[in-house]
């Protein structure tokens, strides 16, 4: 791990096969931002593969020198999350402590050594839910969240009490506020801003937990990391905020800057979310 500072980057790759594939001759995909970027750890998310696959489209970035842990998902195709480093972990731990979520990757955490203390990174995809309706799948999806959430939420708060330093990154489907989605009058009551959901986030942060680019960016709109491929949502910026780096408070106390990769045209996007990093002393 480099001296100074610490660069932790999370982004949900929505397929790591087709994260890494050439698209168009100005969309090289994943690979060449991760060389030229070169974050210390990448946080990924809906790996969607095993990681036999995983390592196979990654080959020339471990062949480089990075080290990939990772969890793949019971249910094939689906979820999956990851941690790409400049450096091998000192320890890895997979889910936290769920019998219905551990094995269906949604959760990794590794410890680092940097300037002398450990740092815990960890990679989070929370379900993204649904808006309950008459239709049983928009019911279970919904019930799903729920339960994640009321489990994994007092997890959280022990990590906090841990006197660990811990970021939690990730794709947390869950917009906080209306700064955090462009149109949020037509989605009050859409997964992923529906009140339980932005009332759990906003319990996060009363605890103590730090959501570092808010903080860094002020009471602005954004800057969103997630738009949909339909229309013109990426052209006009109509996103979510929904990828975002939750930290302890004397880690968040050391965070120097973050910012979001936004690709420059819709068609050099290699996913649907963009990176989001934060710099560390």
């Amino acid at each position: 791990m480099t001296a100074s500072p610490l660069t932790i980057a999370t982004v949900n790759v929505n397929g790591i096969r087709a994260a890494v594939k050439t698209r168009n001759e100005n969309n090289p995909g994943m690979l060449p931002w991760l060389s030229e970027h070169s974050p210390d750890v990448v946080l990924l998310q809906e790996v969607r593969a095993s990681e036999a696959i995983a390592r196979k489209a990654l080959a020339p970035a471990l062949d480089d020198g990075w080290h990939l842990a990772m969890t793949e998902s019971a249910v094939k195709g689906r979820a999956g999350v990851g941690i790409l480093s400049r450096s091998e972990p000192a320890a890895v731990r997979i889910g936290f402590g769920s019998s219905e979520f551990d094995d269906l990757g949604r959760y990794i955490e590794t410890d680092f050594e940097f300037a002398g203390e450990t740092i815990t990174a960890a990679s989070l995809y929370l379900p993204s839910g649904a808006t309950p309706t008459d239709d049983p799948k928009d019911v279970e999806k919904y019930e799903e969240k729920v339960r994640f959430l009321d489990e994994f939420g007092p997890y959280l708060d022990g990590l906090l009490g841990s006197g660990r330093h811990v970021v939690v990154a990730g794709d947390w489907n869950i917009a906080h506020t209306e700064r955090d989605i462009k149109n949020w009058k037509g989605n009050r009551r859409n997964s992923g801003f529906l009140p339980h959901e932005r009332e759990w986030i906003g319990a996060r942060l009363a605890s103590g937990w730090v959501d570092v680019a808010r903080e860094h960016h002020g009471d602005v709109d954004g800057p969103y990391a997630w738009w949909s491929w339909r229309g013109k949502a990426f052209d006009n910026d109509s996103g979510w905020r929904i990828d975002y780096h939750l930290t302890t408070p004397a880690l968040a106390g050391r965070l120097q800057r973050t910012w979001v990769d936004r690709a420059d045209a819709y068609d050099r996007r290699w996913s649907d979310h963009a990176p989001v990093s934060a710099e560390f002393a």
